[in-house]
């Protein structure tokens, strides 16, 4: 048995759980927000049997997308009373960040 703990962005964290329950693959979501960008995160866990590990891991790969985003550099050096002078950089988002652990027990109540 593994826990699949896996971390994708809020926008598409509502496809990925339809898809995940589609697939009959039960899972618990949690809010998280990553200290990079601050934007909002889900954090799915899900258990899942050794042999279905690749079938999880392929609903995740489907819904989580690479995306790029502008953002504005914010440096107390680069900054004025009229905004940043450091122009808009582009930068990849989105994916997925996926860890699988081992389980050693499972017990549900």
């Amino acid at each position: 048995m593994k826990l699949i703990v896996a971390i994708v962005q809020d926008e598409d964290s509502h496809e990925l759980n339809k898809a995940l329950r589609k697939n009959k693959f039960a899972a618990t979501q949690l809010r998280s927000s990553g200290s990079f960008l601050r934007a909002g995160n889900t954090t799915f866990l899900i258990g899942a049997k050794d042999e279905l590990v690749e079938d999880v891991l392929e609903v995740i790969k489907e819904f989580g997308k690479h995306r790029t985003e502008f953002i504005s550099p914010t440096s107390y050096a680069e900054t004025s009373p009229f905004g940043s002078l450091t122009p808009p950089v582009e930068v990849p988002i989105g994916g997925a960040t996926v860890f699988v652990l081992p389980v050693d027990d499972f017990i549900k109540f």
